[in-house]
């Protein structure tokens, strides 16, 4: 059972939030906050496995919150603006997933389950407002040119944007986990960026998705 820290300062919507996960299965609510010096208390407390997180809220808001955290345990934000520099800043701060609350109970759930797993999820669909803010995430070796991907590489690199684990990844390639590894390292390398999110969002860029 994955264990959730819920971080919502409107009650209403805290509570909305509880019973969809109960519904779920998959996941229990270890924990609420509401705001996010709360939240940083509560993870220590009970050291939830993913902490859904508003980003505007009282004492200490969303973005200082996964900048604490510094993705340990992984977050993510679930909020009702739809702005682009909000979700570069979200993932520049550590952020595994990103949702708008029109999020539908299902892919709530698919979400948590896919970053509880190592995964990420990021909705709405990145469109060129973020692609523009790209630059910022980008030192000097990662503005560099990638090199080509192997129809392999291309393979995992489609799978890691649809927030799937290396383990999802190798089971739908029929491969074994150690392999998919070894492909996510190389795509990295080959892309100039140090981790998964930034992968997508530079493939993103390349128009290689």
């Amino acid at each position: 059972m994955i264990r959730v820290l819920l971080v919502e300062n409107e009650t209403l919507v805290r509570e909305g939030l509880r019973r969809v996960l109960e519904v779920d299965g998959a996941a229990q609510v270890a924990g609420e906050a509401r705001d996010g010096q709360e939240a940083l208390d509560r993870v220590r407390d009970v050291k939830p496995d993913v902490v859904l997180l508003d980003m505007r809220m009282p004492r200490l808001d969303g973005l200082g919150v996964l900048q604490a955290l510094n993705g340990q345990p992984p977050s993510i934000v679930l909020t009702t603006f739809d702005d682009p520099d909000a979700f570069l800043a979200a993932v520049r701060a550590g952020a595994r997933g990103y949702l708008l609350k029109d999020v539908s109970p299902r892919e709530l759930g698919e979400a948590i389950r896919s970053v509880a797993s190592g995964g990420t999820w990021f909705k709405p669909a990145i469109g060129e407002a973020v692609l523009r803010g790209l630059n910022a995430m980008q030192d000097a070796p990662e503005a560099g040119a990638a090199e080509k991907l192997t129809d392999r590489e291309l393979e995992v690199l489609r799978l890691l944007a649809g927030g799937y684990s290396n383990r999802e990844i190798g089971d739908a390639l029929g491969v074994a986990e150690r392999t998919v590894k070894n492909h996510v390292a190389a795509i990295l390398g080959k892309l100039w960026v140090r981790d998964r999110t930034r992968a997508v969002l530079k493939a993103v860029s390349l128009g290689l998705l």
